[in-house]
């Protein structure tokens, strides 16, 4: 099958416009350089194949890039206790009255309920604007699409980012572990370290899961309770009871 190409250089980045080209063989050239390209589909016939990448070259300076993400950190809020019902355009009509929300990550949890409350990045104009945003969500209860809990923010860090650069001059190697090797005795108390945190986190888990259930079951017996009152009251003032009564004890009833 033909296939052709045709590159425009503008601005550090280049237009790549690739025509009758296979799903797998494309697939193949997005995976030449993960770390250091970008691709996106802005059309998709699939008549003739035909298809139009965005090719952007990042930052080849690994301390500039970095830069530039910490300055993204300084803008970006950690949101959580969201309902799993709420979406992007739910977290920008949320936070765009507070200021302009630039971008809206959610961070996956693979090892909790897809029922469980979720958690998101939302990043904004400047750092004073999430700094203003926080201040005015652990003020004051924050509602997003009817959980039973105020959602809570705080200042997002490196590690909640999924495509955080490395740090300049930091190299990670990979390597087997001989049992002889003077770290494999280190290696081994970090694996029963991280298994020690997934059972305690699972812990944790199923007690906050637990706590849930009964702050839901205690607030729809609330609301039981105070529907009943309200429905005694109507049916009340409905029936004439309560100007019979009011005409007994010789006292004014309300009409409304």
């Amino acid at each position: 099958m033909p296939s052709y190409s045709c590159r425009t250089e503008f601005d550090g980045a280049t237009l790549v416009f690739v025509g009758r080209i296979r799903e797998p063989r494309l697939l193949n050239y997005s995976r030449l350089s993960p770390r250091r390209h970008r691709i996106t589909f802005l059309s998709d016939n699939r008549e003739d194949y035909y298809r139009i990448v965005f090719y952007e070259h990042m930052d080849s300076n690994p301390k500039r890039e970095y830069d530039a993400f910490r300055e993204r950190v300084k803008r970006t809020i950690y949101i959580d206790n969201l309902s799993p019902q709420v979406n992007e355009s739910v977290l920008r009509n949320a936070f765009d009255q507070y200021g302009s929300v630039k971008g809206v990550q959610f961070i996956p949890k693979y090892a909790e309920p897809h029922h469980m409350g979720q958690s998101a990045l939302v990043e904004v104009d400047t750092p004073q604007q999430a700094q203003a945003i926080i201040e005015i969500v652990s003020s004051y209860p924050f509602m997003i699409l009817g959980m039973p809990r105020p959602v809570r923010a705080r200042p997002a860090e490196l590690e909640m980012f999924g495509d955080h650069p490395p740090k300049p001059g930091r190299k990670i190697e990979i390597r087997w572990v001989d049992p002889n090797d003077p770290d494999f005795e280190v290696a081994q108390k970090l694996k029963q370290l991280i298994q020690k945190h997934a059972d305690e986190s699972a812990f944790m888990l199923k007690q906050q899961l637990a706590e849930e259930i009964k702050l839901a079951q205690q607030q729809a017996e609330t609301l039981k309770a105070n529907n009943e009152k309200y429905m005694l009251i109507d049916g009340v003032m409905t029936d004439g009871s309560a100007r019979r009564l009011a005409s007994y004890y010789d006292m004014k009833a309300m009409e409304d």
